[in-house]
């Protein structure tokens, strides 16, 4: 198992302010893209699943570590932070990135990857949420999407399992992932250190009744309590206390 996030590890700054204009943030990409390694990681069995809502002012975020062999929710851990940059599609990473970095510095568990709800190199220019996230952290991590940000596929056969590349531009930049039959696929794109394989399989394994990946589904749930103040972070931080999903579950 990678040692990854655990207690005492010191996850690095980002190597560039927030608060910078849109066309700065581009230029930031452009470079930063040139750092991304499609390599598959190491066996992988804990994902720490991510997601964000916001709140005014606000970012909001939750991790809940998984366990993709016992499939059992082994911690939760949430965030906040003021945002400083605006809304601009295909810079989405600039208004996430600085609270999930709080939500890995809290993490105890060791994980072996990351989940986003959001792209990888599935980005105009090949550096979305996973991407950025994982460059900065150092860390395996892809990108399981409800929604299409770019690139084509063929038909995608309607049975549970079914996968088909993504493609942009002559290039894949992903896989799109049909988690339940008959049901809208998960687009899965490897962000770093993760290659286009390795994101199907994890997105596939981890699913379990429903269409979204069980780490980034609870992820969810707990964030859009967090917004509607039916749980505070000290009560997240209390869930990551327990072991085993019948724990933590929301």
């Amino acid at each position: 198992m990678v040692a990854a996030i655990g207690c005492g590890m010191n996850v690095p700054r980002a190597p560039h302010r927030w608060r910078v204009s849109p066309r700065e943030a581009v230029r930031i990409q452009d470079t930063l893209a040139a750092r991304v390694s499609l390599s598959p990681a190491p066996r992988v069995r804990r994902i720490l699943g991510l997601d964000c809502a916001f709140a005014g002012d606000r970012a909001l975020a939750v991790g809940v570590v998984w366990d993709l062999e016992t499939r059992q929710v082994l911690e939760v851990r949430g965030a906040t932070a003021r945002l400083t940059f605006p809304y601009v599609p295909g810079l989405l990473s600039f208004r996430e990135t600085p609270v999930l970095l709080r939500v890995l510095r809290k993490v105890r568990h060791d994980v072996d990857a990351l989940m986003c709800d959001g792209q990888g190199v599935a980005h105009p220019r090949r550096f979305g949420l996973a991407s950025h996230l994982g460059v900065i952290a150092d860390m395996p991590c892809l990108g399981a999407a409800k929604s299409l940000l770019v690139g084509e596929h063929a038909a995608l056969p309607s049975h549970r399992g079914a996968t088909v590349p993504l493609i942009h531009r002559g290039e894949r930049v992903g896989t799109v992932v049909r988690t339940r039959g008959n049901v809208k696929p998960v687009y899965a794109s490897p962000g770093h250190r993760v290659d286009y394989c390795q994101a199907a399989h994890l997105t596939m394994d981890s699913a379990t009744a429903y269409r979204i990946p069980e780490p980034t589904r609870l992820a969810d749930r707990w964030v859009g309590m967090l917004k509607k103040g039916e749980v505070t972070l000290r009560g997240l931080d209390t869930l990551g206390r327990h072991r085993g999903s019948a724990r933590v579950r929301p």
